[in-house]
């Protein structure tokens, strides 16, 4: 089971930006994939999480509204727009996954047991 986040960068405030998270060794439409990012001095907190590749999650009051989760089963991929992007969004932003397949969203980290690498997103102007 691994999963790949990719698509962080320097973005300045109010543009936008996609994150993509590559899943690939289990069956993505069974699992539930979460966002969380990692502000610096920060703990790391959830932001939104797709289960069964239509329901969605949202747990951050800043980032909804502004940020889309979405899937493509196609290509084992879980998506994050992000549009109207701040500077307290600068972050390290990570997908993650339950140990258990149909384990329901979740915005706590410990109930996450395989964690993609990070992608740095900076938001400055």
């Amino acid at each position: 089971v691994q999963l790949q986040a990719s698509g962080g960068g320097l973005v300045q405030p109010g543009g936008s930006m996609r994150l993509s998270c590559e899943v690939s060794g289990f069956t993505l439409y069974t699992y539930a994939i979460g966002w969380f990012r990692q502000a610096p001095g920060k703990e790391r907190e959830g932001i939104s999480c797709i289960k069964n590749g239509e329901a969605t999650t949202y747990y951050t009051d800043s980032t909804e509204g502004r940020f889309t989760i979405s899937v493509d089963n196609d290509k084992n991929t879980v998506y994050l727009q992000m549009a109207d992007l701040k500077p307290e969004d600068t972050g390290v932003y990570y997908c993650a996954t339950p140990a258990r397949a149909r384990t329901d969203c979740s915005r706590y980290t410990y109930l996450y047991h395989t964690w993609g690498q990070g992608t740095q997103v900076t938001v400055s102007s």
